[in-house]
């Protein structure tokens, strides 16, 4: 491959962006919001809630719906309400301050909900709730997804990876 071949494609993976973009992560009741509008003490918000429908109330605009929508996506609203009527030229921003906790049942020491952390796997989401009782089975896992709509179990192994709202039931093992 010469020089030039290897610039073209080198610039074309640089324009075209990553081959495989990771999901963005998609609001839902129970995330902490930090909104930020630039200037603007009073539309600014250390922490907001989103409540069990997924929507949180702000000035001026009344019930915002941000369930299913990215933080990029709920900034994006927020700016085009403020501009209409509102403010000229408002800097929104947009974060995750807590996602929502998931929960453990089953055959742990101690079962309940825990705070979400980006990264979590299944053997760190045991680890928080005590570990494993003697009972406990680890090859009979089942995850039902947060944000799973049909609400079906899945299969689950130690490294699989935990998402915000998860329900994860471990049971005894076969002796």
């Amino acid at each position: 491959m010469s020089l030039g071949q290897f610039c073209r494609i080198a610039l074309l993976l640089i324009v075209s962006g990553p081959v495989f973009a990771a999901p963005q992560y998609k609001l839902n009741s129970g995330d902490i919001l930090r909104i930020n509008v630039f200037g603007e003490t009073d539309l600014s918000f250390a922490e907001m809630r989103l409540n069990d429908a997924g929507t949180f109330s702000y000035p001026f605009i009344g019930e915002v719906n941000a369930k299913g929508k990215t933080p990029a996506e709920v900034e994006a609203l927020l700016t085009n309400k403020l501009q209409d009527g509102y403010l000229v030229a408002p800097r929104v921003s947009v974060s995750v301050l807590a996602y929502r906790p998931f929960y453990i049942s089953g055959e742990v020491k101690l079962p309940g909900g825990y705070p979400f952390e980006p990264g979590l796997t299944l053997d760190r989401a045991i680890a928080l709730a005590g570990g494993l009782t003697e009972r406990a089975s680890d090859r009979r896992i089942y995850i039902v997804r947060g944000a799973d709509t049909r609400r079906s179990s899945q299969k689950a192994s130690l490294n699989t990876l935990v998402e915000p709202g998860d329900t994860i039931t471990i049971e005894q093992g076969f002796f």
